[in-house]
């Protein structure tokens, strides 16, 4: 199991620009996704983005080229940069590690979360 430790949360004014990042501790062999999720009061949790650790990406539905999403397995880092932010992406933003295996014979990968860090848009 890793622990991600996220950061970057807060209040931003409808039309600006956030910048979450997050850190996975902990002894690992790999992971296969990192990424976003988010959810919103009364709402199912959703998928903002997430990268693979082939380069590829998946982004969720809404997102419409204003995300971007950067992954440095060195740092063991995924950062998300929202940009043109709107009320409706308020939310708590959880970091995500999918297919994490802790040793190199681990053929049961496991899902871990974030916390979560709350993004609230409002002016």
């Amino acid at each position: 199991q890793v622990h991600l430790v996220e950061s970057g949360g807060g209040l931003v004014q409808p039309g600006g620009s956030l910048r979450l990042s997050c850190e996975a501790f902990g002894t690992f062999f790999s992971i296969a996704a990192m990424g976003w999720y988010r959810q919103a009061p009364g709402q199912e949790r959703e998928l903002v983005a997430e990268i693979l650790d082939g380069g590829r990406t998946n982004y969720g539905n809404f997102v419409k080229g204003r995300i971007a999403i950067s992954r440095d397995d060195a740092k063991s880092t995924v950062d998300l940069q929202v940009d043109n932010l709107k009320p409706e992406d308020t939310a708590v933003y959880y970091c995500h590690a999918g297919g994490v295996r802790l040793h190199s014979r681990d053929y049961s990968p496991s899902t871990d979360w974030g916390q979560g860090t709350q993004v609230t848009v409002a002016s």
